[in-house]
């Protein structure tokens, strides 16, 4: 018997260990589906695969220098993008293990949910949503923009054809929602989630609802993950103090980061077990939904972090008019042709307006690369301080 044989019953057993042992609501990795069938067959199950995958892009090598909510800041233990999903994924395999789900597939989730974020977080993505607009193109949405890279353009055009179960979960993620609870929406198709693509791209308030109760896992987990992390973040930056944050939520919640993780976290899945979906306690969907919207006003909307605002969007202006015409001109010797879309099949190049293809160029940039570019083209760019 060869040794990938050998390895193949290991694989075959680890599915039939899921059969046996997890939740029934579960997703198993045998149920897993693919856009277009794979002729080789490795040892690794669906979604660990999908994972394993994720990991090797290039898009997630970018994480490394990806704003989570604090940009231009020299401080070396504030929150970045690449830690904030690794706290998603644990958070996420810690609440799919109490629940009996599929871990691996929390986990190909969580990794990938963010990996459409483009520079400097959600201020970049309000700018180049406005960027898009102007250009004909449907305002940017990080989610959505995760499909794109891990989709059609990793892997020079042709995408890393990654489980449906993982896209939707991508898809659907949208953590800034509040839900006290979630119940999954199975059936889903491919052609359900193209179509889902389309709506969400057209109306950005279109709630998804995530085929799996691993993918709702992911949803919940990045609100966990996020909202008390990015208090002590703020508390670091001297822009609040622990005092501040409201009374009941302390009370409920907790006042320090793993305070809230641990409550959130024990409270989810003592509400959902047994339960066909995942749900909070009311007291606690309340308090969180309080503890967001201080989080807003005192830490997303404090105008002491917006104050380098003004040359993001000065920057995002000027490559964005920079390269759509280098495009339209056909340069070739420019940096989007050569640090892009020459890396890239025809498939793409063919299907993708200018626009498009500025949009993902600028999406996938770290903020260094980003500021780099900018200042090659004489625009004044933020530092750090």
């Amino acid at each position: 018997m060869s040794r990938t044989h050998e390895l193949h019953k290991i694989r075959d057993q680890l599915d039939a260990k899921e059969a046996a042992s997890l939740a029934p609501g579960a997703c198993l990795s045998r149920n897993a589906v693919r856009r277009r069938p794979e002729e080789r067959q490795g040892h690794r199950q669906n979604f660990a695969l999908d994972a394993d995958r994720i990991l090797h892009t290039r898009a997630y090598t970018r994480y490394i220098d990806k704003t989570q909510v604090f940009y231009m800041v020299r401080n070396d233990h504030i929150t970045h993008r690449v830690l904030h999903v690794q706290l998603v994924s644990k958070i996420g395999r810690t609440i799919g293990r109490f629940l009996g789900l599929n871990e691996d597939l929390i986990e190909a989730i969580a990794l990938a949910h963010d990996i459409g974020h483009p520079p400097f977080g959600h201020d970049g993505e309000t700018v180049l949503s406005e960027l898009c607009r102007e250009h004909g193109l449907p305002g940017f949405q990080h989610n959505i923009q995760s499909v794109v890279f891990l989709d059609r353009i990793e892997k020079h055009g042709c995408g890393c054809n990654l489980t449906l179960q993982t896209l939707d979960g991508i898809l659907c993620h949208d953590g800034e929602i509040h839900n006290r609870s979630l119940v999954p929406r199975g059936g889903k198709t491919f052609a359900d989630f193209d179509q889902e693509m389309a709506a969400k791209g057209a109306n950005p308030k279109l709630a998804l609802t995530p085929m799996t109760l691993e993918g709702c896992v992911a949803r919940f987990a990045d609100t966990i993950a996020y909202i008390g992390r990015d208090i002590e973040d703020a508390i670091l930056l001297k822009l609040m103090e622990r005092d501040d944050i409201p009374a009941e939520c302390q009370h409920v919640l907790g006042r320090s980061n793993g305070t809230i993780v641990y409550n959130l976290v024990t409270d989810l899945v003592a509400s959902s077990t047994g339960a066909a979906g995942l749900c909070f306690s009311p007291e606690v969907a309340d308090r969180l939904l309080e503890l967001k919207r201080f989080n807003y006003q005192r830490i997303y909307l404090n105008p002491a972090i917006k104050h380098l605002l003004p040359l993001v969007q000065e920057a995002y202006r000027l490559l964005f008019t920079a390269y759509f015409e280098q495009i339209r001109m056909g340069r070739r010797d420019a940096v989007v042709f050569h640090d892009f879309l020459d890396g890239l099949g025809d498939e793409y190049r063919d299907s993708t307006p200018p626009a498009g293809k500025v949009r993902d160029f600028l999406a996938g940039m770290t903020d260094d690369y980003f500021l780099t570019q900018a200042a090659r083209y004489g625009c004044k760019v933020p530092e750090k301080s």
